[in-house]
């Protein structure tokens, strides 16, 4: 096995590094303080070209391998997880569903606004009673001459309010239950869609979540993504490749708390000498790097896996589930490494805790995480090429 990244992945690795310590560090408390969309950083993302690295060139795309787009995140991740979150919506998810399933024409019509940064997307699946249940879609397209009329609310869309395109989960045929849910592309400024207040949250607060209303949106049919029926599947999918990228923001908080963690260890000083040189610092270190070290393979490999066209549901849903608890973990013994000083925003340890606890909610709860690996386990069905 070769575990060396190649020179094309160190640039990337490092350009996201630049960019987050130069960019996105100045100012991130306050964004956070003050829950502001960081809008400047956002169009620096496209212009940078982290918003469509998965994208065929042909539409504006950097057209990167997963492995790209993990080490990016990782790195965006360590310092502003508002900024990467916007980011992984807009690749993996939106992006990525379009670009894999759409039409040449949807392509061409989405795609390049979407890569650049001149549009951003939202992801709309989860419902006020539809969160982890993604079948019991209430939201209703009702199937006209030459549209879809949409109607019903969407709850915790990440890019709710800046987004000009959402990928809209919902129930066409009730009778079919999930065989009757379509995909649809939806502009944001059709008539009839409504953004709810912005969600005031313990972490990611400068990202914008909010509830999305559809009233009576006619939906241009060229604009359901595959054939009818197909709005299920497309979202499981879609879903199974998000989840690398929330591995791989839960992996940039827990390695970014290390950091911190590691170099204050090394400075502050206790009983004559740095607290690192206490054993009791010491293992809380070891542990973290270990820790971390193992989840960062699963979530290497989980990309490689995609990247290799097999079957990567069971791995993203592993790299997820363990990289969010590594997450958790770890950035609360940051807070603890740092003492009182791990306590107020200035240490930026505060925050990176708050925003672990996300990655164990969105893109699948880790209990549905734990569903996934269950029944992958139990089918006995080894990695298989994706037909």
């Amino acid at each position: 096995m070769f575990f060396r990244l190649s020179e094309e992945h160190l640039a990337v690795q490092e350009a996201a590094r630049e960019f987050a310590q130069k960019e996105l560090k100045p100012g991130v408390i306050e964004r956070d303080t003050h829950m502001t969309f960081p809008t400047e950083q956002v169009r620096r993302m496209g212009e940078l070209g982290f918003l469509g690295m998965m994208v065929d060139p042909e539409y504006g795309g950097g057209g990167m391998d997963t492995l790209s787009y993990v080490l990016a995140m990782e790195e965006l991740s360590k310092v502003d997880n508002s900024a990467s979150v916007i980011m992984s919506v807009n690749n993996s998810l939106v992006c990525w569903g379009i670009d894999t399933f759409g039409t040449t024409a949807q392509k061409e019509k989405y795609l390049p606004k979407l890569a650049s940064g001149e549009w951003i997307g939202s992801f709309c699946l989860s419902e006020p009673e539809a969160g982890s249940d993604a079948t019991s879609q209430r939201t209703t397209a009702e199937e006209m001459a030459d549209h879809y009329l949409l109607n019903g609310t969407k709850n915790w869309i990440t890019n709710g309010g800046s987004s000009s395109v959402h990928l809209v989960i919902a129930q066409t045929n009730p009778e079919k239950k999930h065989h009757g849910i379509n995909a649809f592309i939806v502009e944001a400024s059709s008539d009839g869609v409504v953004v709810g207040a912005k969600e005031d949250k313990l972490g990611i607060r400068s990202s914008d979540t909010h509830s999305i209303m559809y009233n009576d949106v006619k939906v241009p049919k060229e604009n359901r993504i595959g054939d009818d029926g197909f709005g299920f599947t497309f979202a499981m999918k879609t879903l199974s490749g998000g989840r690398i990228g929330i591995a791989a923001q839960a992996l940039g908080i827990a390695g970014g708390a290390y950091e911190l963690a590691l170099a204050y260890a090394q400075q502050r000083e206790a009983f004559g000498k740095p607290i690192s040189k206490h054993q009791a610092i010491a293992f809380k270190l070891a542990q973290m790097a270990t820790d971390i070290e193992a989840a960062k393979l699963m979530v290497y490999r989980a990309a490689w896996l995609k990247d290799q066209n097999m079957d990567y549901s069971q791995a993203s849903a592993m790299a997820k589930l363990y990289a969010s608890e590594v997450a958790m973990k770890h950035t609360v013994e940051a807070v603890q490494i740092h003492g009182g000083y791990g306590f107020v925003k200035e240490y930026h340890v505060e925050r990176l805790m708050r925003d672990a606890k996300i990655t164990q909610i969105y893109e699948g709860t880790s209990e549905v995480q734990q569903i996934v690996i269950s029944r992958g386990i139990l089918s006995g069905e080894p990695y298989l090429e994706v037909k």
